[in-house]
């Protein structure tokens, strides 16, 4: 197993040699104000059977879990996903979905097993959507998808510590309880490496600390990688690069911490403090909600790529089938319609967009949405929120007593695509971030910006809940008025037949009878 443990601070935040403390085998930090990522990777003999089994017939699989609190970000760790957990996979080749009880049947199993039995995950081929490929260039881009909002990873935790630590294990048993805190997860295999990764983001201490204290030291035996990096971003010298400066340290392999200044190129950027963005529906939304999306004016402007970069505003909505957006609307080019929402285009959808379908029909988890979205003309001074709103639609749900039922939609994921200089390796950064979901949607040499999710409301929640209006039931279950509604349906179709009917009926009469005089007059002009 090979751990790594880094540690980013502001530039603002103090710092102290004393904080950090390197002997032969540990490394001590005492309330250290940083945001931290911790990366292990397992080889298949350190994980259970029951996953090694499931990942030996993938090709690839991603998961990507971000906490529903808002949280900030830092540099180079900037990207993000919609809250929920989004789960990337592609069988190896040969194994078609629906056969037999190979990867493809199995990852739902495990997926419930690891994270949540009350997952709405029955098998790729019931519950995952195809995202698009809009090239054969993004030959990366996995072959399903499934997201759910799922709001905490507590049976994760538990999992790992009774899975994979061992029964004394105390320090194994310590980092996963750090799971429950943390603002993002993500877990990677490939069959090219043949590796596990799991890492995990924290923009801050868990709450009750004032920075992070701890001891980490090497593991047991001295055979597996302990790797701990103190570091800081600078400004870089290229637009496309991040540059990090800082300590860095092999416990157990070197007695002291070595000062490190490297850079690199980077897909992910951070924009400013102020560039934020909040979401919002109208009170009243009934079955046909707008979601508006509020960005400061400073989030409008452009990133300061390079002087020749194209950048463009996009928003990439992770919706679940209880909500939808109409494909045919969104996709229009009609310059009224969109000027009055402020969007550009419909870039891509992927999942369930039929307009009809009640919500009970809908076995995949839902869809995706890629929306370029407009920015005011230079001509526009004002210093108001610049409002982009994009008209979605609620699927009919079952009925409930209190004749509502609630849908949530997580915030999307709103940033700035701009091209970056040909010959850029993306791929060099020790701290890249792919799989995502929308960012296989672009070029492999675009960089990405991010805006910074502000919710406008106390409890800092990147979810929004809807009431939905549905039939309600009366007491021992049975749906108030739905005989009725059948009745009054039968009803009036019948009615309509029979209107139908009898008016044909006098057409077919009036013809006979225009015909009869026709005759009559045919019979006199012979006789005259």
């Amino acid at each position: 197993m090979r751990q790594r443990t880094t540690f980013i601070q502001k530039s603002t935040a103090p710092f102290s040699p004393s904080q950090a403390t390197l002997t032969q085998d540990a490394l001590t930090i005492q309330n250290l104000d940083a945001a931290r990522e911790e990366r292990v990777t397992f080889s298949f003999d350190e994980l259970p059977s029951e996953v090694w089994q499931v990942l030996r017939a993938c090709h690839q699989i991603h998961i990507r879990w971000a906490s529903s609190r808002a949280y900030e970000t830092v540099s180079p760790f900037s990207s993000r996903v919609s809250p929920g957990i989004h789960v990337f996979f592609s069988p190896v080749e040969g194994a078609a979905v629906g056969e037999g009880e190979g990867a493809t049947e199995s990852v739902c199993v495990l997926l419930k097993k690891v994270f949540d039995d009350g997952l709405g995950c029955e098998s790729v081929e019931k519950s995952f959507i195809t995202p698009p490929i809009l090239s054969t260039r993004f030959a990366s881009t996995a072959a399903y998808q499934f997201y759910e909002l799922l709001p905490s990873l507590e049976n994760l935790v538990t999992y790992i510590q009774q899975k994979i630590c061992g029964r004394d294990d105390e320090e194994c048993f310590r980092r996963a309880e750090l799971i429950r805190s943390a603002d993002s997860i993500d877990i990677n295999y490939d069959s090219i490496s043949h590796a596990l990764t799991m890492s995990g983001f924290w923009s801050s201490a868990p709450e009750g600390q004032k920075g992070w204290s701890e001891i980490i030291r090497k593991h047991e035996g001295g055979t597996d990688q302990v790797e701990v990096g103190l570091l800081g971003a600078d400004k870089a010298s290229e637009p496309e690069e991040i540059k990090m400066g800082g300590l860095l340290a092999a416990i157990g392999k070197e007695k002291e911490l070595k000062p490190a200044l490297f850079s690199f190129p980077a897909r992910h950027h951070l924009l400013p403090d102020d560039a934020r963005y909040s979401v919002t529906f109208s009170p009243s939304t009934g079955l046909h909600p707008t979601m508006t999306i509020s960005m400061a004016r400073s989030s409008l402007e452009q990133p300061q790529a390079r002087p020749d970069a194209a950048c463009a505003l996009h928003a990439y909505l992770t919706l679940p089938s209880s909500v939808f957006g109409d494909k045919y609307q969104l996709s229009t080019t009609d310059p009224l319609f969109l000027n009055s929402h402020n969007l550009v285009a419909l870039r891509a959808v992927a999942g369930e967009t039929d307009l009809e379908a009640p919500d009970w029909f809908v076995s995949r988890w839902g869809s995706n949405w890629l929306l370029e979205l407009d920015s005011p003309s230079e001509s526009d001074q004002s210093s108001e929120d610049w409002n982009v709103t994009i008209p979605l639609h609620l699927r009919y749900l079952r009925p409930s007593e209190s004749g509502y039922r609630a849908a949530s939609i997580p915030w999307p994921v709103v940033f700035w695509a701009c091209t970056a200089e040909d010959g850029t390796k993306m791929s060099m950064n020790p701290f890249d971030r792919v799989n995502l979901g929308w960012e296989g949607l672009f070029g492999p040499r675009t960089m990405f910006y991010q805006l910074h999710p502000s919710p406008g409301h106390g409890d800092g929640v990147l979810v929004e809940e809807l009431d939905v209006p549905v039939l309600t039931l009366k007491e021992g279950g049975s749906v108030f008025g739905s005989q009725v509604i059948e009745l009054g349906t039968v009803a009036v179709i019948v009615l309509g037949f029979l209107w139908v009917l009898w008016k044909l009926g006098l057409v077919a009469r009036s013809s006979g009878i225009r015909s009869q005089q026709g005759q009559r007059t045919d019979k006199r002009d012979k006789a005259e």
